[in-house]
C-alpha cells in the first residue's frame, strides 16, 4: 500500500474511471491517504463521479511517472466510509481543500479502496503486481 501511496504522490495527479450507463468516464483526481490501514480517495457528494461509484463501486485508476516511464494501473472497489475521522483526516492531509469541504458537511464523501490489485509496468516489460 505504501508503495502505491508512494508512486501516485511522485505523480501528483492520477486519472479515475468509472462507469454511467455502460459508458466510461475518466477524471483527473490529486487527493489519496492512507488512513486507519487503508487506502482513501475524496470527492464531493454532488459530483458525478460520486453517483457512479455509488452506482458501480469497481473503479480504475492510472497514473504515469515520465521519469522513470512507468505506469501504474489500479483496479479496486471504492467503499464509502462516512466516518468523521475519515473525512477529518483527508482534509488535514489536503489544506486546500478546506474551503470547499468540511468534516460532516453532507458533501465531503471518502472511499478506501477494496480488493486493490496495483500493476506497475515500464515500456522495458518490467511488471510488477501489488494487492491489498
Amino acid at each position: 500500500m505504501e508503495e502505491v501511496y508512494e508512486f501516485l504522490k511522485k505523480c501528483g495527479y492520477y486519472f479515475i474511471a468509472t462507469e454511467e450507463r455502460s459508458q466510461p468516464r475518466v477524471r483527473p483526481f490529486g487527493t489519496y491517504n492512507i488512513f486507519d490501514g487503508k487506502f482513501y480517495i475524496q470527492t464531493g457528494k454532488g459530483k458525478p463521479v460520486a453517483k457512479q461509484i455509488t452506482s458501480n463501486p469497481r473503479i480504475e485508476i492510472c497514473a504515469f511517472d515520465k521519469e522513470s516511464d512507468t505506469w501504474i494501473r489500479i483496479a479496486a472497489m471504492a467503499i464509502e466510509d462516512p466516518r468523521p475521522e475519515a473525512q477529518k483526516s483527508m482534509l488535514d492531509a489536503y489544506p486546500e481543500l478546506q474551503d470547499r469541504y468540511a468534516v460532516n458537511d453532507g458533501n465531503t464523501q471518502v472511499y478506501y479502496l477494496r480488493d486493490v490489485i496495483a500493476t506497475i509496468e515500464s515500456h522495458t516489460g518490467e511488471k510488477k503486481v501489488i494487492t491489498f
